[in-house]
């Protein structure tokens, strides 16, 4: 269940126009309902695929957290290309940021779970750094063969997924965005 991290120098396959038609930004902001005063986490943030368009969809701050300072310095020239202002970066390991607690209003995981050691950790994480109603997003590869993503053997089927952390939150839904890209919604309570 746990594969390598992805490697900073692949960082423009993350940007292929291709991973559009799987996972669009624009629909992870609309199932957040990202509303112009929130406040945004992005875990894993990588160089922004997720990032940049959370930051133009809200005038709160959106909080970029990766492990790779490489890759939070490729985000920062992306949003220096975009003119981008209210992003603040966090080189931290998912599972132990220096976020406030209950600070966040959205946030987001995308294509990151899968490489994590410590998923409890990660799990009580976000909780920790959730507002109460906050909604938070985790969005994964399927358990299917297909041209992106990691290998087969590293990725987690979404009904193992779902039933994990259904028992770390009461309001999971499961959202199919392609045969081979499914997310988790959480409402936390």
């Amino acid at each position: 269940m746990t594969g390598h991290r992805f490697h900073y120098e692949h960082a423009d396959r993350l940007l292929d126009p291709k991973r559009k038609e799987w996972i669009d930004p624009q629909q992870a902001i609309s199932m957040l309902s990202v509303k112009p005063d929130d406040t945004v986490v992005d875990l894993g943030a990588g160089n922004g695929y997720f990032t940049i368009p959370l930051a133009q969809a809200t005038n709160g701050k959106v909080y970029a957290v990766d492990v790779q300072p490489e890759m939070i310095q490729l985000l920062k020239k992306r949003a220096q290309q975009f003119s981008i202002t209210n992003i603040e970066y966090q080189v931290a390991d998912v599972a132990s940021t220096a976020l406030l607690s209950h600070s966040m209003d959205k946030g987001i995981m995308a294509f990151v779970f899968h490489e994590v050691e410590q998923k409890d950790a990660v799990v009580d994480e976000i909780r920790r750094v959730m507002k109460p109603n906050g909604r938070f997003l985790f969005i994964e590869w399927e358990a299917v063969e297909s041209e992106m993503g990691p290998p087969l053997h590293e990725r987690i089927p979404s009904d193992e997924l779902l039933s994990y952390v259904k028992q770390k939150a009461s309001d999971v839904e499961l959202v199919r965005f392609h045969p081979a890209v499914y997310g988790l919604l959480i409402r936390w309570k």
